[in-house]
């Protein structure tokens, strides 16, 4: 546990808080104030990436908070044009020097790319990186399970991650099943469906049962499915709401009637055609 956070051990033994915080689409000089919202409200896990353009605004957080490196997790991700091994460890060390930080607690390859069939060579440079110790965890982002197969047939390193849109629209149950088989764990971005979701009847019905909001519903969905989770929001007390979601369980009824709604929602790129 961190804080009242429960934690998941990935397969190289690093524990992750399960409930972290994101950074997609916020302004770096906005960036500071929420990440800083998010520690004072208890997040220790934060999720940015090199493309996001908010590093800095990230490291200026983690540095103004005075807590302990040890208590926090840090996670950022390659972008696609950086990709192949050389370029990889250039922008690797470019992120950590915006975070001003002297490692990651996660890095991962944002996506396959696969018409640029970089990604195998790009994860060796990640293995390096790990064996250096600049890096605690390795893994992966959107990518799928030709990609992830490919990696466990050409590496000795298994993805600690597979950090991929998911969310009652789009449950990836036969991509969380491959996870399982070869001890990935499996995070999910985009874990609200930016508020498509939210109007499902099958979840306002649980809210209102609960006394909880919808999306405090699908967080506690994810957590209990095994998911690591990361919302972002920029307003204070839904970045307090979303990390109010240990109070309460939801039956297996609830949870398959969740589990109906499945219906292939994708908000972001197809990882198979984005390159």
């Amino acid at each position: 546990m961190t804080g009242n956070v429960p934690t998941v051990k990935l397969n190289n033994g690093v524990e992750i808080p399960q409930l972290g915080f994101g950074v997609f689409q916020v302004p770096d000089d906005e960036t500071t104030t929420a990440v800083s919202a998010a520690l004072e409200a208890g997040y220790r896990s934060i999720d940015t990436a090199a493309i996001y353009g908010n590093e800095a605004g990230v490291g200026r957080a983690l540095a103004a908070s005075g807590l302990p490196r040890e208590d926090l997790f840090v996670t950022t991700k390659l972008w696609n044009a950086d990709q192949g091994h050389d370029a990889t460890l250039r922008a690797f060390d470019a992120s950590l020097a915006k975070l001003g930080l002297d490692h990651v607690d996660l890095y991962l390859i944002h996506w396959p790319t696969p018409a640029r069939d970089l990604y195998a060579d790009t994860w060796k440079a990640l293995e390096k990186l790990a064996a250096d110790g600049r890096i605690r965890a390795a893994g992966v982002s959107n990518f799928q399970p030709s990609h992830l197969q490919r990696l466990l047939d050409t590496s000795d390193l298994v993805p600690a991650v597979n950090q991929v849109e998911l969310h009652p629209g789009l449950q990836q149950a036969e991509l969380r099943a491959f996870h399982t088989q070869h001890g990935i764990a499996t995070e999910a971005w985009s874990p609200l469906a930016q508020g498509a979701v939210l109007n499902d009847p099958e979840i306002t019905a649980i809210a209102d049962r609960t006394g909880k909001s919808p999306a405090q519903v699908v967080l506690r969905w994810h957590l209990q499915l095994g998911n690591i989770v990361i919302p972002k929001s920029v307003t204070p007390a839904r970045i307090r709401q979303n990390l109010d979601v240990f109070d309460f369980t939801l039956t297996d009824d609830d949870m398959a009637a969740i589990a109906a709604t499945d219906r292939g929602l994708r908000t972001g790129p197809d990882p198979d055609e984005f390159n």
